[in-house]
């Protein structure tokens, strides 16, 4: 079994909350998200955590399937006889906490989360990279049995945390002092906080970046490529049996590039005959289909803003992080706004949104975020734009939102930071940065 120790890590306690809220439930956690956005890490903060709670280690069993010290022909049976020796060895006081680590690689694991599902004292947590996770027999076999927590790359908050701990860390290597992280200094507002927010617009939020000896063009774009060629060949190429390689590459790419405007099947497959390629509508649709699963790319569907259905719907989709579609730009400093809209849509999601494109005629709202839960329903209008000072663009931004006449919340967020404030019409005009760092 994978050995678990503690870890020089900086906390996200927004997951480590989440995680503590399910804990001890009969539910299975499944953390979700696309591969090296920190499942792992997160699990192994969980870990720390219930020791810190006196969960015995014999109680706490850790196995992470795409490690090097997995060996090559491990298998459901191995899994089923590790665990069983285990439990053997725990402490009955206590509940067994079971933590399998990108599950989907191993062949019949859902048979094993079934078991140990009907198992008492025990709580589950799985995670994998890929939505097939969910729409495979788990989910016949744990229908409304489980839990599922999706794990995303580093908000801005969290990445300013990350750049707190990250020049602490090179400040008391120099002064051989130790210090600690404070994330309310690194929230603060200030010079510095805008210069990470231009970086995190360019680079994104991987946390593997913090890993790097110093950040640019090069190091990112090797590090970003390399987690970017592990997802596309693993989570997309092989789950989906594509052997086109080349084409899968030039999709991902072509929606990376061009995040933010409506995509049309057509137009693409009749791009790529143009250029020589091969491919059919179904095809270019399953291509697509296995990038969402991968968690790459996320789609926003067209909706009528009058609450009205829509025959056909069209979609936009939007990288997992805003450093993908920097990637397939060569880090190009244009389309700011663009850049802008993918940060604004991830952290919709992040916050839980479910988001939408409104559509009405020849009116379109970037955003249509609605939330509903047990204890309110919650709906936004948001528009995204680099800059508000131009009239004709201020104009262009709240026409739409100014057509609308229900009360619920209207915002426009911009890099601007002059016409922050509220308009007569009571739309809320936010920084962007305020606005991620709320």
């Amino acid at each position: 079994m994978t050995v678990l120790k503690v870890q020089n890590y900086i906390p996200r306690p927004d997951l480590l909350k989440r995680l503590e809220m399910f804990r001890n439930t009969p539910d299975i956690k499944v953390l979700i998200g696309v591969r090296r956005c920190g499942k792992s890490t997160v699990l192994q903060m969980f870990a720390d955590f219930l020791r810190t709670e006196n969960v015995p280690k014999a109680n706490l069993f850790y196995r992470r399937f795409d490690s090097f010290d997995t060996p090559i022909d491990y298998d459901v049976i191995t899994l089923y006889n590790e665990l069983q020796t285990a439990m053997d060895k725990a402490d009955n006081n206590y509940p067994m906490t079971v933590m399998l680590d990108e599950i989907q690689d191993i062949d019949g694991w859902e048979k094993i989360v079934r078991r140990l599902h009907t198992r008492e004292n025990t709580d589950v947590y799985i995670t994998g990279s890929n939505a097939n996770l969910l729409s495979s027999d788990l989910a016949t076999y744990l229908t409304g049995r489980y839990v599922e927590i999706p794990v995303y790359p580093l908000s801005f908050k969290e990445y300013c945390v990350f750049s707190k701990a990250e020049n602490k860390h090179h400040t008391s290597s120099k002064t051989a002092k130790k210090t600690a992280t404070d994330p309310e200094t690194a929230l603060s507002r200030n010079v510095s906080t805008d210069q990470q927010f231009n970086e995190f617009l360019r680079f994104g939020g991987m946390p593997g970046l913090f890993a790097l000896r110093a950040r640019n063009t090069t190091t990112v774009g090797t590090e970003l490529q390399s987690i970017y060629d592990s997802i596309v060949f693993k989570d997309v190429a092989q789950h989906n049996n594509i052997r086109n390689l080349g084409v899968l590459e030039k999709v991902s790419r072509f929606l990376f590039a061009t995040s933010g405007s409506l995509f049309s099947t057509r137009k693409v497959v009749n791009t790529l005959k143009s250029a020589g390629e091969s491919i059919s509508t179904t095809s270019l649709n399953s291509y697509v289909d296995g990038l969402e699963k991968a968690f790459l790319v996320y789609r926003a569907e067209q909706t009528n803003i009058q609450g009205k259905s829509m025959l056909r719907p069209m979609s936009k989709f939007y990288p997992v992080d805003v450093g993908f579609r920097n990637l397939a730009t060569d880090f190009s400093q244009r389309d700011l706004g663009a850049r802008l809209e993918c940060v604004v849509y991830m952290e919709l999601r992040r916050r839980g949104y479910n988001v939408a494109i409104g559509t009405d005629d020849d009116t379109e709202i970037d955003f249509i975020a609605t939330k509903n839960d047990l204890v309110k329903s919650e709906k936004l209008y948001i528009q995204v734009t680099a800059s508000m000072l131009e009239e004709t663009t201020s104009q262009r931004e709240l026409a739409p939102l100014l057509n609308l006449t229900d009360a619920f919340p209207r915002i426009v967020i911009t890099l601007d930071s002059y016409s922050s404030g509220m308009t007569p019409e009571g739309i809320n005009i936010v920084n962007a940065v305020d606005w991620l760092l709320q």
